[in-house]
């Protein structure tokens, strides 16, 4: 017997029992029309913007539930929790809003920003381990050893049950809906909102987006159970999630569509989108169902109505978002880097820039190179890092450089 058979499911009198304990508490976030994506997959897109919601993401509202269903007694020894940073934050509003002091076990090295946010929501924040998984660990010895109550990320009806809320906001929101796409890690909010609108409009289809450096759904779906997959670095660490959870993946089970993986590429290119053409602030995480939709169309789009990319949420660390940008821009075509070989003579470099600044690139910067075993007596290495418009401006600009017999490589 699979885990989907044994773990019961999440109903819609449950969700909607959620909806109304988070009155008041969650916003009913927007969603916006999103006219370039909507010309880019040929299909109507809109976009749910969960990265406006209250603490940055959409976790305030699996984490309130459940605190908020925890009885008096419980909620008087506190709760506690494991998170890279969304998570912490939801779960330390949540405890604040309720009366409850929350401790929250960050691994190693969490972003700044998303410490500091959890602190100054209420919560007592420790470290344990490099990743998510060894804070768990920390959590949960944590919880037996004070009697705090423990609030997963994912793995808990309650938990479910909150995140489900945005599947029926979906649902009044965008009458003509079609599809939902939305990031997956432990997959609670995919289990949710797949729950929820199938209990309403089985017609609609769900599809989960995972990193692919960081995909455990594909192979346990195989499997047919929960299985372990090694996580590899991903700038998506708000979904990189070693193991599903029993309950979300029960329920991903019986009613998500399907579930694609996105590259790292994609994902910056999809962050980097978001800034400049929705004017939207969200996480690489946050971005992985545009991500989705851009990489896997013709899997996605099936003509029928409206799309939703669910924008799951903004909380980034400034230097990550610097990172990625620069990531984004260089997946995109966007910067160029270059080493190439000019004559060793007065006027050569300025020869070669005039050459550029004809093609109109910007020259970021540039270094000399004349100590080479490949370099001939007379000749310089130059190496450039040029900003374009974008692959088929760069792909002018080797051409060009080909075309008057300057001899270059690409770094």
């Amino acid at each position: 017997m699979s885990s989907a058979e044994t773990v019961p499911d999440v109903s819609l009198s449950d969700i909607e029992a959620a909806r109304r304990l988070l009155e008041g508490v969650a916003l009913t976030t927007p969603v916006e029309e999103s006219r370039w994506l909507t010309k880019a997959v040929g299909a109507p897109v809109v976009l749910k913007c969960e990265n406006l919601q209250r603490a940055g993401s959409f976790k305030i509202r699996g984490a309130y539930v459940r605190i908020a269903r925890l009885t008096d007694a419980e909620r008087a020894r506190g709760v506690v929790a494991a998170s890279a940073g969304n998570h912490a934050q939801g779960v330390a509003l949540a405890a604040s809003l309720l009366g409850t002091h929350s401790t929250v076990f960050m691994p190693e090295g969490a972003p700044i920003p998303k410490e500091s946010a959890t602190r100054a929501y209420g919560a007592d924040v420790q470290f344990a381990g490099p990743n998510v998984e060894t804070a768990l660990v920390a959590a949960q010895e944590f919880a037996d050893r004070t009697g705090a109550v423990l609030i997963h990320p994912f793995d808990h009806p309650d938990i479910v049950a909150g995140q489900a809320t945005l599947g029926l906001e979906l649902l009044e929101q965008v009458p003509d809906l079609a599809t939902v796409v939305v990031s997956v890690g432990g997959g609670g909010l995919a289990a949710g909102t797949a729950t929820a609108i199938h209990a309403i409009r089985p017609d609609v289809r769900v599809i989960g987006v995972q990193a692919e450096r960081a995909a455990a759904y594909p192979v346990s779906l195989r499997e047919g159970s929960p299985v372990t997959v090694p996580c590899q670095p991903t700038i998506a660490d708000g979904i990189a999630i070693a193991r599903p959870g029993a309950v979300p993946f029960a329920a991903i089970t019986r009613h998500l569509d399907g579930v694609v993986t996105v590259s790292e590429d994609s994902l910056s290119r999809a962050l980097l989108s978001m800034l400049e053409r929705a004017k939207l602030l969200v996480e690489p995480a946050g971005a992985a169902a545009v991500a989705g939709l851009l990489e896997h169309r013709e899997s996605i789009v099936d003509g029928r109505g409206t799309v939703v990319a669910v924008l799951t949420g903004g909380n980034i660390d400034p230097l990550l978002l610097m990172q990625v940008i620069r990531h984004g821009m260089a997946s995109a075509g966007r910067y160029l880097s270059l080493r190439v070989k000019i004559p060793d003579r007065p006027g050569g470099l300025v020869h070669l820039l005039t050459e550029l600044a004809q093609l109109q690139v910007n020259v970021l910067d540039v270094v000399h190179e004349r100590t080479s075993a490949s370099l001939h007596v007379d000749e310089v290495e130059v190496s450039l890092q040029l900003e374009t418009r974008g692959a088929s401006h760069a792909a002018r600009v080797t051409a060009h450089l080909q075309n008057k017999k300057y001899a270059y490589r690409m770094l």
